[in-house]
């Protein structure tokens, strides 16, 4: 059968546009599909205006493509089955396996998979109508999670008493929601795990410091989580590339926080650590082909997200690396530089390289919020 293109994306944000670069340089061509018309990914490919959950438009990428990979989790499952079975395509097609994105996208499903493989993680149960039950077998403090679509903190709630708890009755009271464990841990961590059906394994265990629930840095962490991380991976059965984020507590045991199978922001960092990236790896798996050796150096990631009276920016560029020409500075092409969402970012690998990447990206937001200078009218 033949193909228009090799790897068609459901999705067209950043994670799409940095896989299709690295799919490129292969020498693959590459589709996506995204509701927007000016997608991150749109500008470096071939791209098709639709809506994700659209079976009819997920059906034509799979028709398109000999292969096809997710850019997010949260397609829903069954508009992907059901997309296989209306354009005639072997679930194969899809990396990572669809079972594992339908146990990964129900928080309380994922949990419930890890907890049964052994693999540590809080406990977590489903608020029922009056939330009785959930209080009674988790507790307080307690963490609220919506069961679908949570992402960088959206979705997520505290409830500290059965008074807060109660407060928060008509976010949880309609159902789609669990209650979690609340973890009082040292810090937070993240591996990027790799699996198909003949190998797996990880890059380096990678500490991360989140900033109002977004991850602000990235950089290497002086334990090893990666045995416990992709025991995560096994318990849902997934093959691919996944992000697995993880809690160490303060006696140094680790528990899986989530999962996402697709490239990561927490892998940004692997684009200049001088070995595969996580993108390569996501093609390579993706494609049938085995994951490349992996090898590099020390790298710090920090996020660039929008800033009040963000202006032009190529002068953060320009300020963040004239002063430090190993920084590199990675921008994803978005239209709206809205605050807080992220807009790019900037690994520095080698010595010092938390400290550089910091003071790389202070540079960075001044020159881009920076004010234009006045001439003086000449009189």
């Amino acid at each position: 059968m033949s193909f228009d293109f090799d790897l068609g994306f459901l999705g067209g944000g950043q994670l799409a546009r940095m896989s299709i670069q690295a799919a490129q340089q292969m020498g693959f061509t590459c589709l996506s599909l995204d509701p927007s018309g000016e997608s991150p990914a749109s500008q470096v490919a071939p791209a098709v205006t639709g809506s994700l959950s659209n079976v009819e438009a997920v059906a034509q990428l799979f028709r398109n493509c000999a292969r096809v990979t997710l850019e997010n989790e949260f397609i829903p499952a069954e508009v992907i089955v059901q997309a296989l079975e209306l354009s005639g395509r072997d679930p194969s097609t899809l990396v990572p396996n669809v079972e594992a994105l339908a146990t990964i996208q129900d928080k309380l499903k994922q949990r419930q998979a890890l907890a049964k493989a052994g693999v540590p993680g809080p406990r977590a149960v489903e608020i029922d109508s009056d939330g009785v039950g959930a209080v009674a077998k988790i507790g307080f403090p307690m963490v609220l999670k919506a069961r679908f679509g949570g992402y960088d903190g959206k979705g997520t709630r505290y409830a500290k008493s059965k008074e807060e708890f109660e407060d928060l009755r008509s976010t949880w009271s309609d159902g789609g929601w669990m209650a979690e464990e609340f973890v009082d841990f040292k810090r937070e961590l993240a591996v990027m795990v790799f699996r198909d059906p003949v190998q797996q394994g990880a890059f380096p265990t990678m500490e991360t410091v989140q900033v109002k629930s977004v991850c602000d840095l990235v950089f290497p962490a002086d334990v090893d989580a990666s045995e416990v991380a992709m025991a995560a991976v096994e318990a849902v059965d997934g093959f691919g590339l996944f992000g697995v984020e993880l809690f160490e507590t303060n006696d140094g045991k680790f528990l899986i926080n989530e999962l996402a199978p697709r490239p990561h922001n927490t892998g940004h960092y692997t684009l200049n650590w001088g070995g595969p990236s996580q993108f390569q790896h996501h093609v390579r798996l993706v494609l049938g082909l085995p994951p490349a050796p992996l090898d590099g150096v020390p790298t710090c990631m920090a996020n660039l997200l929008g800033q009040p009276g963000a202006g032009d920016w190529r002068q953060g560029l320009f300020a963040a690396t004239v002063k430090d020409p190993a920084v590199a500075v990675h921008w994803y092409g978005k239209a709206v530089a809205a605050p807080g969402r992220k807009m790019g970012h900037l690994n520095v690998a080698g010595a010092d390289c938390v400290a550089r990447a910091k003071a790389a990206r202070e540079r960075f937001y001044a020159a881009w919020t920076a004010k234009e200078s006045v001439p003086e009218e000449i009189g």
